[in-house]
């Protein structure tokens, strides 16, 4: 309870009326803000992150009063928390990431979450089988996370992982699945672009434009006509 006093004080004393109504906006008026800028308000919180990595504990007490709160300032806590404090994180948490993940949902907080299921199945084999599992839930955010969730691996990519969960959205006409597929590409494009050039030939039939405009982005002509699987 103290930690989220503490924090809630400092917000209302850097809250800003004017930007509050233009992040709201930015963000369709779906959540309220207090208008404070990411450094400011990372600055806030950090030394209570600082303290729980310190002791390698998670207090999910604060977070869970964190993401019941109105103010979209206080969701961000939580994503930042969570992968500040990812070596803490165990599969048996899930549970409780999850009600994260299903609301509040919009694709600020859904891109900070996606990064705690990949540090964790980098260490933990069975966040593959769940990643497949989501990659065909009827929530299109929890479709978003399942493709997002190898981002940043690079050389560490499980790309028939990848591969399966890109085909379980083939013919999606959901904006944010289809960007997320195309930044998925794109992103292993970087460590492997003859492998992406050849995933988008092979399916462009089944890809969407965005997707394949997004994923083709670094892709040289040079990386073309490699054939991986």
């Amino acid at each position: 309870m103290d930690k989220f006093i503490q924090v809630k004080e400092e917000f209302e004393k850097l809250s800003n009326p004017h930007k509050a109504k233009e992040m709201s906006a930015y963000m369709r008026n779906r959540f309220k803000f207090y208008g404070i800028h990411t450094p400011l308000r990372r600055k806030a919180y950090k030394p209570v992150i600082s303290t729980d990595k310190k002791c390698g504990v998670i207090d999910w007490e604060f977070l869970d009063m964190c993401w019941n709160d109105e103010h979209r300032e206080f969701h961000y806590i939580v994503a930042d928390y969570l992968v500040d404090l990812h070596k803490y994180i165990k599969y048996e948490d899930i549970s409780k990431i999850e009600k994260y993940v299903r609301s509040n949902q919009w694709w600020d907080t859904i891109d900070g979450l996606y990064r705690i299921f990949g540090f964790l199945g980098l260490t933990d084999k069975r966040i593959n089988a769940l990643m497949l599992k989501w990659s065909t839930d009827e929530d299109f955010w929890v479709r978003r996370i399942a493709i997002e969730h190898q981002l940043g691996r690079k050389d560490k990519t499980d790309t028939d992982l990848l591969k399966k969960i890109i085909a379980n959205n083939f013919g999606s006409t959901e904006f944010f699945i289809n960007k997320a597929i195309g930044w998925s590409l794109r992103d292993y494009s970087k460590t492997n672009p003859a492998w992406v050039s050849d995933f988008i030939k092979r399916h462009r039939n089944s890809l969407h434009s965005l997707s394949i405009r997004e994923g083709s982005k670094y892709i040289k002509p040079k990386d073309a006509g490699v054939c991986y699987y």
